[in-house]
């Protein structure tokens, strides 16, 4: 599929930051999903494991899988040395080379991608999901495991139940129960996509277990090398 490359990986953390600042304006988050139309949703995921000489090696997964039957058709795989620190904020710069070399592999062009990551529930609101989103011009969804930024009460423990996510008086995702008496997951828009249907298509692609199905299929695959 094609991609737009946007700018250079090899950037210090302070120009990093700098061009999130710079390219947070360009996200269209209030862009609602067309479900009915939606066929193929990919999940997105990256993988980092130590060498034997201790450095760093990532694996990016990206599983597309047909929709609403969630069925598997392509999944690709790129790894390289990882190139990036882990700095919190700036996960997009170090995940961001390994995806656009799995992205490029791509056979199929998914209508929606999911990434195990943040969307605009981010610090500078460009998260792995909004940063991405401007390669791929393609709408993106931020699936994240874990709280990064941002003011929430416990939804309800029934699923499907959410609460706003807000930061600086910003609604800047929502925490969706996607299974009953289960750990919640943080949900934002990426980019083309807005957070009403971007929730309605997280649960219809989360039958069963806490993560969509796209993410789950993704998190295998990228799980599985040795550096």
């Amino acid at each position: 599929m094609h991609i737009t490359h946007r700018h250079d990986w090899n950037i210090t953390p302070a120009e990093a930051i700098a061009l999130q600042q710079q390219m947070r304006g360009e996200l269209e988050f209030h862009a609602p999903l067309d479900l009915s139309a939606i066929k193929l949703v990919a999940g997105v995921d990256v993988s980092v494991k130590p060498n034997p000489d201790g450095q760093d090696w990532s694996q990016a997964a990206i599983a597309v899988l047909s929709f609403p039957d969630l069925q598997p058709v392509e999944t690709v795989l790129a790894s390289m040395p990882t190139p990036f620190p882990y700095i919190p904020g700036l996960l997009s710069f170090r995940e961001g080379p390994v995806l656009e070399t799995a992205f490029a592999k791509l056979q199929v062009t998914p209508d929606v991608f999911i990434f195990d990551g943040m969307g605009r529930a981010h610090p500078r609101r460009m998260g792995i999901a909004a940063h991405m989103g401007l390669w791929l011009q393609r709408p993106t969804i931020g699936c994240g495991k874990t709280h990064l930024v941002g003011k929430y009460v416990d939804p309800p423990q029934e699923r499907g139940a959410f609460s706003e996510l807000t930061d600086r008086g910003e609604v800047i995702g929502v925490v969706l129960r996607t299974r009953a008496g289960v750990k919640p997951v943080y949900i934002s828009v990426g980019h083309l996509a807005d957070l009403d249907t971007s929730i309605q298509l997280i649960m219809a692609c989360t039958p069963k277990y806490r993560l969509p199905e796209p993410i789950r299929a993704a998190h295998n695959a990228a799980g599985r090398f040795t550096p």
